[in-house]
C-alpha cells in the first residue's frame, strides 16, 4: 500500500501489486487519518503481505490484515507501547509504491490537480493508472 499523496485537501491512497502496478485507488479528505482507509483499500485483494508506512500502523488495521490471511509489514509508530515486529528487508519493497506515485506525477493534469471536482480528479488518476499499467 502506498502512502497517500494529494493536494488541495485530498489524499490519494493506492495499493500496488508486487510489480508496482496499481491494484486499488481511493481518495479521501486531506484532514482524515490514512489508516481509516486501509481496510477498504485492500478489500478483495489476495496477497501474502501488506506493506505500508507508519501512517497505517493501528491495531484494528493489523487485525484486518491478519483476518484476510496476510502478514502486515508496517513499521510501528514511535509512541506505540507494544510495537509489532516487522520484516525490515521486505519493507524495502515499499519503494514500488513510491515509484508508482512518481510515474503518476508525469501526468500533468493529476500532478497539478487542475480539476476542482473530486470525481473528475479520480477519473484522470484512474486513466493515468491504466496508462501506467499498460506500459
Amino acid at each position: 500500500m502506498g502512502r497517500s499523496k494529494g493536494g488541495l485537501g485530498t489524499k490519494l491512497h493506492v495499493a500496488t501489486d508486487s510489480l508496482g502496478n496499481p491494484a486499488s485507488l481511493l481518495a479521501s479528505p486531506g484532514h482524515r487519518g490514512e489508516v481509516l482507509f486501509g481496510a477498504p483499500l485492500i478489500k478483495g485483494i489476495a496477497c501474502r503481505f501488506v506493506i505500508a508506512d507508519r501512517a497505517y500502523d493501528a491495531e484494528h488495521f493489523h487485525d484486518t490484515i491478519l483476518d484476510a490471511g496476510a502478514e502486515p509489514v508496517i513499521p510501528p509508530r514511535p509512541n506505540r507501547r507494544r510495537p509489532h515486529a516487522y520484516d525490515k528487508d521486505l519493507y524495502k519493497e515499499r519503494n514500488l509504491d513510491e515509484r508508482f506515485f512518481n510515474k503518476l506525477k508525469h501526468f500533468r493534469r493529476t500532478a497539478t490537480r487542475y480539476d476542482k471536482l473530486l470525481a473528475n480528479f479520480i477519473g484522470f488518476v484512474t486513466l493515468g493508472a491504466i496508462h501506467i499499467l499498460l506500459r
